[in-house]
């Protein structure tokens, strides 16, 4: 087991009460804690009286960042799985493993005594979550190990780890402080997050706040971006060029908005194997531009005519006899908070095109889909077409909101185009951890 001089420092200093590392992604805190600090912790108080237990942001992220790296390491009868009683066995002690989102999913160990505790994505918690467990740790030899990437300045737990009255030991991490990482990797993350927030975050590992254009690098050059849906490749294509052929999902996000923003409707496509991403075709209507009322009945009108026009301008057409399948035009999304237009919409498109599925977004957290698509334009791997005029536009204009201090917020205050932004991640929100694997992999 190969340590870096970061990790090893962390072994010798970390015996504290609290025990927080906080930095890059990929820079190395999670894995001395799996491979070392974890399992060293359970066995030096086996037998002591009070409780293990690992909090994370739920129980799947604990299996995926915690025990399965753990399990490799240390086999399946050292380290086991999640029970139904959110119990896992490790080293022979039995260890609680619940989500620390809300606060809700820890009442099972609201009260009892905790000797040790691990802490996974720290700043991502439930406030209370972490207020009820300063009170839980209340053994003489009571400890806790966490890591996090770091987030705002003024982010409760920055206040915790800056408060020098408390027994904490905190280490930092940069990127550069693991040695493991493949260079190129390293130099290809850094132009992902190029010029935005991110880089300060996950590459520096500062704490610092979001503050102007969200997505500066499309901001700075649309052009770079540009690509059109071609029926042969040029010569010397002006910009990037894809084959219908080429594209083999298209899927339609759809945002509800009232008169003051406005309906939006988005098509993007992958090509193999999730390696890009592509805007095919936007279009945002608003009461005030249309001259008219827009009710449930237009609105199925003019987004079945957008559907229509997607089919015909990208969709590719596979015939079986008399009957024609456009086998890359797949599913559309829609503003789950919207029940009564969405089941409308779903209405129209199985009358018109009922080899379409209909589904309500995700809607998953607005900064991890701001996130991916960052990460997406960094790496090269998101393109989009001039039939995409109000999308461009609302990836240009997109702003940090400077009036909310405790939080990342998007601007939605009605000045930029917010409706096209949701529309579409509605379209990738669901494949975002494929299209991050996708870009760490290339």
């Amino acid at each position: 087991m190969q340590l870096s001089r970061k990790q090893n420092e962390y072994i010798v200093h970390a015996t504290h009460r609290w025990n927080i590392k906080s930095g890059a992604v990929r820079s190395g805190k999670s894995y001395v804690d799996t491979a070392f600090v974890i399992p060293f912790r359970i066995r030096e108080r086996s037998g002591k009286p009070g409780l293990n237990v690992i909090l994370g942001v739920s129980n799947e992220s604990i299996e995926r960042n915690v025990l399965q790296p753990m399990r490799e390491i240390y086999t399946e009868e050292l380290v086991g799985t999640i029970n139904s009683r959110n119990v896992a066995r490790i080293c022979g002690e039995d260890a609680y493993c619940l989500g620390a989102e809300k606060i809700s999913q820890v009442a099972k160990i609201q009260g009892a005594s905790i000797k040790y505790c691990y802490g996974d994505e720290v700043a991502k918690w439930n406030r209370e979550v972490f207020q009820m467990l300063k009170s839980r740790l209340d053994k003489p030899y009571s400890c806790f190990d966490g890591s996090c990437n770091p987030e705002h300045p003024t982010h409760w737990l920055k206040e915790f780890i800056d408060d020098d009255r408390l027994d904490i030991y905190l280490q930092r991490y940069t990127i550069f402080d693991n040695p493991f990482l493949d260079p190129r990797f390293v130099e290809e993350l850094c132009k992902e997050y190029e010029g935005t927030i991110y880089y300060d975050r996950l590459i520096l590992g500062l704490w610092k706040r979001a503050e102007g254009a969200i997505y500066k690098k499309f901001a700075d050059n649309p052009e770079a971006f540009r690509c059109r849906i071609v029926d042969q490749y040029s010569q010397a294509p002006p910009c990037r060029e894809f084959r219908k052929e080429d594209i083999t999902s298209i899927e339609i996000g759809i945002d509800f908005g009232g008169n003051q923003s406005g309906h939006a409707f988005v098509a993007r496509g992958y090509t193999d194997d999730y390696r890009e991403v592509i805007a095919l075709k936007s279009r945002r209507i608003r009461a005030m531009d249309e001259n008219e009322d827009i009710d449930s009945n237009r609105l199925d009108e003019l987004f079945c005519e957008f559907m229509r026009d997607v089919i015909n301008q990208y969709g590719v057409t596979v015939r079986h006899g008399d009957y024609v399948e456009y086998c890359n035009v797949e599913s559309v999304y829609w503003d789950n908070a919207e029940t009564v237009l969405g089941n409308s919409i779903r209405n129209a498109v199985e009358r018109r095109f009922p080899w379409i599925s209909v589904r309500p977004a995700k809607k998953r957290a607005i900064n991890d889909r701001i996130r991916c698509t960052v990460r997406l334009m960094g790496a090269g791997r998101f393109f989009i077409t001039d039939d995409c005029e109000s999308l461009q536009c609302a990836f240009t204009d997109a702003v940090w909101n400077q009036e909310v201090k405790d939080k990342e917020e998007r601007l939605d205050d009605g000045s930029t185009d917010i409706d096209s932004l949701d529309a579409f991640e509605y379209t990738i929100e669901r494949d975002m951890r494929e299209l991050i694997e996708e870009v760490e992999n290339v």
